[in-house]
């Protein structure tokens, strides 16, 4: 009974919730000392029942196609071509997209842990560490992404000791005082950092084919975690919020180390380190194959083109952690997000529900383009 629990739901889950969780939820408590944390509250409880309905939408897609497909693949199924065409090259820049945060995040901690130690400067660091990553996507060894889930747990585990031992330094009007930070322009800031932190459609075939025969527990599976991750992101967000105050930093784990032990700060940066480091190898090697397998790129000429864009946005400029995930969430999260609608438009789905959520990711599209334009 026991084992078919953890079978059937518990391990899905944890995979699913695992895999959604990666480093963009570290942006959202510095984006709610901006906004307050009423309209924070209320970004959160809309965008989860837009991404529980897209999830839902594509949990319906995905048992209605083949399996061993991924999202490039399951446009080319439904909508041809062209369709397949366009979420391919979606995939790839939105890929470039993650490895940039990765690198711009993994960097900061790894400064943050380096410099008061040895020297040095924010722009080493990030270099040394994606040297260090790039060297493990070349040769392909999957050691470190295959830990992935473990790594994430050692930082949630983190997170943990940061609560109870600032347990004391608890302020709730540290949380109430950000609502007097609040700007007319950042009336939309939440928006794409949200849905990129919560964003894990691309999760839903993983999990699909670890259920086989089971496949009627998929919707289910997947509306749990979701549900899980968004209360815990907003849990996460009252914790910094409650301790920093005003002082919350764009990473949220660099600000704590203000106010709490250098030690414990250390082993959070450390885990944070850890959890990007393993995210950029992750999506390093799965971005490095679509190229080999997908493009017919040889090996050397994938690897380049895979992790070499990321560190030259960064040396030129592109390094304000915010601005990339608004842009990346907003903007090809968006488009993802119609041609999943353009999907289920394919197998049959209702226009009532169709038309309501492509309005939804149009806007948020439109929004973050003329944001970064300007």
């Amino acid at each position: 009974m026991v084992r078919d629990l953890f079978r059937n739901y518990v391990y899905p889950t944890v995979v699913f919730a695992g895999g959604m969780i990666g480093v963009g939820f570290l942006s959202l408590p510095y984006i709610a000392s901006h906004v307050g944390i009423w309209l924070m509250l209320l970004y959160f409880l809309i965008i989860t029942v837009l991404v529980v309905s897209i999830n839902l939408i594509f949990c319906q897609i995905s048992l209605k196609t083949p399996d061993f497909k991924r999202f490039p693949g399951f446009a080319r199924y439904h909508l041809g071509k062209w369709g397949g065409a366009i979420a391919m090259v979606c995939t790839i820049i939105g890929a470039i997209g993650s490895l940039l945060v990765f690198l711009i995040v993994g960097g900061r901690f790894l400064s943050d842990i380096l410099i008061p130690v040895l020297g040095g400067t924010v722009v080493s660091c990030t270099i040394v560490y994606f040297l260090a990553a790039s060297i493990i996507v070349y040769l392909g060894i999957k050691i470190i992404s295959r830990a992935e889930l473990w790594i994430l747990g050692f930082l949630v585990l983190s997170l943990l000791l940061v609560f109870v031992e600032g347990f004391s330094q608890i302020k709730l009007s540290n949380v109430l005082i950000s609502n007097f930070r609040f700007q007319t322009s950042n009336l939309f800031l939440p928006y794409g950092p949200i849905l990129f932190a919560m964003w894990a459609v691309g999760l839903i075939p993983e999990v699909e084919e670890m259920i086989v025969g089971r496949k009627k527990l998929l919707k289910k599976i997947v509306t749990i975690a979701t549900m899980a991750v968004s209360v815990f992101y907003f849990l996460f967000i009252l914790l910094i919020l409650s301790i920093t105050g005003s002082h919350t930093t764009e990473t949220a784990l660099t600000g704590l180390k203000d106010f709490l032990g250098s030690d414990l700060i250390i082993v959070s940066l450390l885990a944070g380190t850890l959890a990007t480091f393993a995210a950029f190898i992750t999506q390093g090697i799965i971005l490095k194959k679509v190229f080999m397998y997908d493009l017919g790129v040889k090996h050397w000429q994938a690897f380049v083109i895979a992790c070499f864009p990321p560190l030259i946005l960064f040396l030129v400029g592109f390094d304000s952690f915010i601005s990339i995930l608004s842009f990346f969430g907003g903007f090809f999260f968006g488009i993802f997000g119609i041609m999943i609608l353009m999907m289920y438009k394919k197998i049959g789905g209702k226009n009532i529900i169709i038309y309501p959520l492509s309005a939804v990711f149009l806007l948020g599209i439109i929004y973050e383009l003329i944001y970064f334009i300007k």
